[in-house]
């Protein structure tokens, strides 16, 4: 028992590290000795845990994409599925901003096996999907496809928007919201 707890101190460790070192040396700039020695572990003890810094990374994306329990709560007491959307989204900026060369990662993924959410962990896009469910339940979002397909609607218009503001160095709160009212509302025209 006590070395399970080791473990999961070192992983910590080395995930506290990772987030840093990404930040200040982007991605290609963190190696793992680089890490390793942030953490006050060996190489050797991070490669027992990770099997490279590319899962470290992934590990570091679950990491994030697991707290959503604030976001379920919410939506249990069944706030209104747009404004939970967009803080969503806005919350998801922010931690782009401040991690952006894992955000990028998390943001064009190299191989995406499956255009389903993980089912053994919390997901982004599973979240997501929840949102939009709740927003089908209360009358808010369309009812005529399926909440995974406009998820990734969703996520798509967003994904792409973040990949710009991560260029830019900025995403402004208000185009967050802009993008989920026009997704919600839809870019077709009006009619009388």
């Amino acid at each position: 028992m006590t070395s399970l707890k080791r473990t999961e101190r070192s992983r910590a460790l080395i995930l506290d590290a990772a987030e840093i070192a990404f930040r200040e040396l982007g991605f290609e700039g963190a190696t793992v000795h680089v890490i390793a020695e942030r953490a006050g572990l060996t190489r050797k003890t991070v490669y027992n845990l990770f099997g490279s810094k590319e899962d470290i990374a992934l590990s570091l994306i679950a990491r994030a994409e697991a707290r959503d329990t604030d976001y379920r709560d919410r939506m249990a007491e069944g706030q209104h599925a747009v404004t939970l959307l967009e803080a969503v989204l806005i919350d998801s900026a922010h931690w782009c901003m401040a991690n952006p060369a894992v955000a990028r990662l998390a943001l064009v993924p190299v191989q995406r096996p499956s255009l389903e959410p993980p089912s053994d962990r919390p997901s982004f896009q599973g979240l997501v999907r929840d949102i939009l469910a709740l927003g089908q339940a209360q009358g808010l979002i369309r009812k005529d496809e399926g909440p995974e397909f406009m998820a990734l609607i969703v996520l798509g218009v967003y994904g792409q928007a973040m990949l710009n503001g991560l260029q830019a160095g900025v995403v402004p709160e208000a185009d967050i919201r802009k993008i989920v009212r026009l997704v919600v509302e839809g870019i077709g025209g009006v009619t009388a």
